[in-house]
């Protein structure tokens, strides 16, 4: 099973595209995994025969379980044959400082052990699903959340005449999974900041049809949207920051994720460097991102290493909406519909092209100065942009 995301600890195989038997050629897609993140096909890592199926469909595993065993011709040795396993195991963690002990030599650091000792646990009474069985601060309030009574039992629902039992996807489960986590993990807070668009406005009105024949695809607000964020990020590093129980890490680059609105989910594909690349290539970028994502053609390292996310949810038409963080990241922020709306400018009223712009943050990293300083800043850069601040 891949790592399809940093705060992925497992997936569920949605679909087997080869039965037992069958020659399958390298890097020929062999099986569909899904997570909270992302639906992807897993290639083969060899060209061979698919001898024995391990993980069935709808199952699910934790990453770097073994899915499969196939026959490669010539493979005698033990370490070559290992090689025809289709898994991926996730990288090692980095060296970390020697942590406190808590009971019985378990090592623990001085967050997570407060944290027990407020609730009166001990860290023996916890599960882990960390690496080696480690035990994490998710663990510590997942279990809390299961010791502590429910404030009233769950509604009991018989179907009537005229309702119909929709089957759960596995995607579906796996996103609703992993927004309680990112609810019971983060104390998120939320802002709102209207921004008058007319300046990037007028010019994407002008520019629009012969970009599209210049370039084969439209020219959006989302490539403006992201060379003015990443922007405002490397001024707020805290704003593109992860919390750790060793500290916080703050990321000098900007891996920016990008929601992309499905059918019947949302994934989000992650632009690097997003800091570092001209408007054009990063237009391109975005497209062809985009593109794959809604044809379930992303690559697991697509989804991996975002250090921020981009939501735009006006796409949609909504005008404010609260978004959840998606782990471990800081903040998202959302960028809403545009409407044209009557505001004062210099004491006399005019119409205007206005957008909410909405950001949910980690308060844990993030306080509401901190914040408000990034959001002026996304602010201004939207407000105050001309086509010379275009970063070719």
């Amino acid at each position: 099973m891949p790592q399809l995301g940093e705060s992925v600890t497992e997936g569920t195989v949605d679909r087997w595209l080869k039965q037992e038997g069958e020659m399958v050629r390298r890097d020929e897609p062999i099986v569909e995994v899904v997570t909270d993140k992302v639906n992807a096909e897993v290639p083969s890592p060899v060209e061979g025969r698919l001898v024995r199926i391990q993980v069935a469909t709808g199952q699910t595993v934790p990453i770097g379980t073994a899915l499969a065993e196939l026959e490669v011709e010539g493979a005698t040795t033990e370490t070559e044959a290992a090689t025809a396993a289709v898994e991926t195991r996730p990288a090692p963690e980095p060296a970390r400082r020697p942590e406190p002990v808590a009971a019985q030599g378990v090592r623990v650091s001085p967050g997570l052990r407060k944290l027990l000792e407020e609730n009166d646990l001990d860290i023996t009474d916890v599960a882990g699903t960390g690496p080696g069985g480690r035990v994490t601060r998710e663990d510590v309030v997942a279990h809390i959340g299961k010791r502590e009574p429910a404030a009233a039992p769950p509604a009991s629902v018989s179907p009537a005449r005229g309702d119909e039992l929709v089957r759960i996807s596995a995607v579906r489960r796996q996103i609703a999974d992993h927004m309680v986590r990112s609810l019971s993990t983060s104390p998120h807070a939320w802002s709102l900041r209207e921004v008058d668009t007319s300046r990037l406005s007028a010019y994407r009105e002008s520019e629009k049809d012969a970009f599209r024949e210049r370039h084969g695809f439209a020219l959006s607000f989302v490539p403006f949207f992201v060379q003015i964020v990443a922007d405002a990020l490397m001024r707020n590093p805290y704003l593109n920051s992860t919390w750790t129980e060793d500290g916080i890490v703050l990321h000098h680059y900007v891996h920016m994720g990008i929601a992309v609105a499905l059918p019947d989910s949302l994934i989000v594909p992650v632009i690097r460097d997003a800091d570092l690349m001209g408007f054009m290539d990063l237009a391109r970028a975005i497209d062809d991102i985009a593109n794959r994502a809604r044809k379930k053609a992303l690559r697991p390292e697509d989804v991996r290493g975002g250090t921020f996310t981009l939501n735009n949810t006006g796409a949609l038409g909504s005008h404010a909406g609260q978004s959840i963080i998606n782990q471990p990241q800081a903040a998202i922020l959302s960028t809403e519909a545009i409407r044209k709306r009557p505001v004062v400018v210099d004491d006399a009223v005019v119409i205007r092209p206005i957008m909410n712009v909405t950001m949910s943050f980690d308060h844990r990293i993030v306080d509401g100065l901190a914040a408000s300083r990034f959001i002026n800043d996304v602010h201004q850069g939207i407000e105050g942009w001309t086509p010379e601040r275009i970063r070719l």
